[in-house]
């Protein structure tokens, strides 16, 4: 049988999330159900249910940062018991087949992953509906563990914020002796600079706002350089191996890029809403290389979860109620939040 979950929504594109039921599925034998604690606040949250980036499903409850405990196993289920402690992040689901799954990279896979919202099941028809909500129904594979040595609502923001930065860093071999530059200090550039800083990295904070100079320090950045300075970016032309780029919001990529020693890359996470030019000039001098990365795959994810519990890492939050989403909304437009919004999900 199914199970009856409360939830908030967008109807539409138009309409302000508000209260909504529905069935989540009955569980088959490799599922986990587990009833959602808390639920981190995504800015691709406020992008989908705007109707912002095209192909939107209504009605919608957004929500991919999910942590909570179970509550309920399928029969064939070996890595959760009841009582555990478990998350979910963007995907739910994947082929399992394509050379990208296989090598445990499921966010790149290549006949379509189940985004956790805003997307479908693999049979390319059930909606899936995401964490704001009461409850949700995963299959283990999908499902991560979560230390009880973390802090559970400041875990959340990991399942997005935290492996959409662990994965480049991690990627592009980040580590002592580098320098490392964190483009904008939000959701996910506050993630960037914690983790740039755990692996050894000489950590920069580049941001418009001088005022946030005392945060990046405390949270492990050892240089600040306020962009709109341009006696500060010259100081720091051609000084960084790696830069990962957080903004989303319009910029101008050749100015970092000019920030680069040879061979350095500059890798872009966050995603504004027009295209960006980018100047040949601008790779071409000093070999150097403009990359992006998406989320990371389920075992990279829980390696990030690991390592985490092991370095007492988490997000810096600030809880709110389900009713003041749309608040919480407009604040996150105008970059009034430090440095992650999490739902307290007590108060469906």
């Amino acid at each position: 049988m199914t199970t009856t979950a409360k939830a908030y929504a967008a109807q539409t594109a138009t309409t302000p999330l508000a209260p909504w039921t529905f069935e989540r599925r009955d569980l088959k034998p490799y599922d986990v159900q587990f009833d959602i604690l808390f639920c981190g606040v995504c800015h691709s949250d406020l992008h989908q249910a705007r109707g912002e980036w095209g192909g939107e499903v209504f009605p919608m409850v957004p929500g991919h940062e999910i942590v909570g405990r179970v509550v309920g196993v399928g029969e064939k289920v070996t890595k959760f018991k009841v009582g555990d402690l478990a998350g979910t992040g963007c995907l739910v689901d994947s082929c399992r087949t394509c050379d990208n799954c296989k090598k445990g990279l499921e966010q790149y896979c290549e006949n379509g992953g189940s985004g956790t919202y805003n997307s479908t099941e693999q049979d390319k028809v059930t909606p899936t509906y995401g964490g704001y909500s009461s409850t949700i129904v995963v299959h283990e594979d999908f499902t991560l563990k979560i230390s009880d040595k973390l802090d559970l609502a400041a875990t959340a923001p990991l399942l997005c914020a935290g492996i959409t930065t662990y994965s480049p860093l991690r990627h592009w071999k980040v580590g002592a002796g580098d320098k490392v530059a964190v483009v904008g200090l939000g959701g996910l550039g506050h993630m960037g600079v914690k983790f740039a800083a755990a692996f050894g990295a000489e950590v920069t904070v580049l941001s418009t706002s001088a005022d946030k100079e005392a945060d990046a320090r405390k949270l492990g950045a050892h240089k600040f350089v306020v962009t709109k300075d341009a006696d500060q970016m010259k100081s720091v032309r051609g000084y960084f191996d790696f830069i990962l780029d957080t903004v989303s919001a319009p910029h101008d990529l050749n100015a970092y890029l000019g920030l680069l020693r040879t061979d350095g890359v500059l890798c872009v996470v966050g995603v504004p809403p027009d295209a960006q030019p980018v100047h040949h000039f601008s790779v071409i001098g000093g070999r150097k290389s403009l990359a992006g990365s998406g989320i990371g795959g389920l075992p990279e994810t829980q390696e990030m979860l690991d390592f985490c519990a092991e370095h007492g890492i988490v997000s810096e939050i600030e809880m709110i109620d389900i009713k003041d989403i749309e608040e919480a909304y407009s604040r996150m437009q105008k970059g009034d939040v430090r440095y992650r919004f999490v739902i307290d999900m007590a108060t469906l």
